[in-house]
């Protein structure tokens, strides 16, 4: 009676990820109801019913409950355990999707995590697996989460509609996490960036660096785009080519844009012409939304400053995205904690748009092999 009492309770399918993940940390059972309950198609789609596998996977006695239409579920979470793992990701959305929350998890396993993932690689709607390598793990490793044994390698590339990447996953284990302060997000001093192509001609990536570079080195020098073209076995199982960069300041912020050409036989056909200038447009606009973590991480941040030790963390982010926003709201109800939130007009910080200083102070969460106390 007394886990019935702390069961929290939510409808439709928004936001599962984040529950839980939520869930899974703070150790609370979760119920969901409704989920997509008015469509022709009701109940969890495959890529979460894949996500939910990959959960049960990484934890130890979570049980996990699904009504016969997949429209309600009930979790309530074991312990978790890590290890070396595989995991096939549904090919409908890409890596990316799973992990993003396999990097909340990942640092409170019992064992270090070591996990391989397939499926697709880089698409048009999660962050893409080199932005996640090249964004949120200098993030980890600045809230003390680092060693050799953190890393993201991707084996091969695949690409939507049918995917036939891999990567490796591999993250220590912390038993404490550091406060931060991470205010000053600094001035810009390079633009890297990776420009891939599978099954496509390997020019297709010479012709993106080409007009990103017009565009860049009106700004900066130094410009450095790679071109990644994979042969063989490595390309996946579909065509397709796309672009990801990364602009680095001197206190060591990253911030990152990246676009993917359409799905084989999905919409018109890109130029690579147009997709390397409108990716080096959208790193100007990241730029100007700035903050010391870009969009794609800050939920990610925030959760690690509000499991970290009882001393304050503040970070400074640029508008809050509608995700950020839910986090926050979920952050509330499964650890009562808030933040303070300060707004910073754009006169006050001299440049870009508007800035939000987030501060809070850690609740103290240790990863006693999950002793909960």
């Amino acid at each position: 009676a007394a886990g019935e009492a702390q069961c929290l309770s939510y409808a439709g399918c928004n936001f599962l990820r984040q529950r839980l993940v939520l869930s899974t940390l703070s150790g609370r059972p979760l119920k969901i109801r409704k989920i997509r309950a008015k469509e022709e198609d009701p109940g969890l789609r495959d890529f979460e019913a894949s996500f939910i596998r990959l959960i049960d996977k990484v934890t130890n006695g979570s049980r996990i409950e699904i009504n016969q239409t997949g429209t309600t579920l009930y979790y309530q979470p074991g312990l978790l355990y890590g290890g070396s793992l595989e995991h096939d990701c549904s090919p409908s959305r890409s890596i990316g999707y799973y992990l993003e929350s396999l990097l909340c998890l990942a640092p409170f396993m019992k064992h270090p995590l070591k996990i391989v993932l397939r499926g697709v690689t880089n698409d048009q709607v999660d962050p893409s697996v080199d932005v996640l390598k090249a964004t949120a793990l200098p993030l980890l490793k600045k809230f003390g989460i680092d060693g050799e044994s953190l890393e993201i390698k991707i084996n091969r590339r695949g690409m939507p509609p049918k995917g036939g990447g891999e990567i490796l996953f591999a993250c220590p284990v912390r038993k404490v996490l550091q406060p931060i302060q991470f205010t000053d997000p600094g001035k810009i001093k390079r633009i890297r960036g990776t420009a891939y192509s599978v099954r496509v001609s390997p020019q297709m990536a010479n012709r993106m660096v080409e007009s990103a570079r017009n565009i860049l080195n009106k700004f900066l020098p130094d410009v450095y785009i790679y071109t990644d073209h994979m042969k063989g076995v490595s390309s996946g199982k579909s065509p397709g080519f796309g672009m990801c960069l990364t602009a680095e300041t001197i206190n060591g912020t990253i911030l990152s844009a990246e676009l993917a050409s359409n799905p084989q036989g999905q919409g018109a056909a890109v130029l690579p012409e147009e997709l390397g200038q409108n990716c080096a447009k959208l790193l100007l606009e990241e730029v100007y939304r700035g903050g010391c973590v870009d969009s794609t991480n800050q939920s990610l941040a925030l959760l690690l400053m509000t499991l970290g030790q009882r001393d304050v963390s503040k970070v400074l982010l640029g508008p809050l995205s509608p995700y950020t926003i839910e986090f926050l709201r979920h952050l509330r109800s499964f650890f009562q904690i808030m933040f303070k939130i300060e707004t910073k007009t754009p006169e006050e910080e001299h440049m870009g748009g508007e800035k939000v200083l987030m501060t809070c102070v850690g609740i103290g969460f240790s990863n006693l092999s999950k002793t909960i106390r």
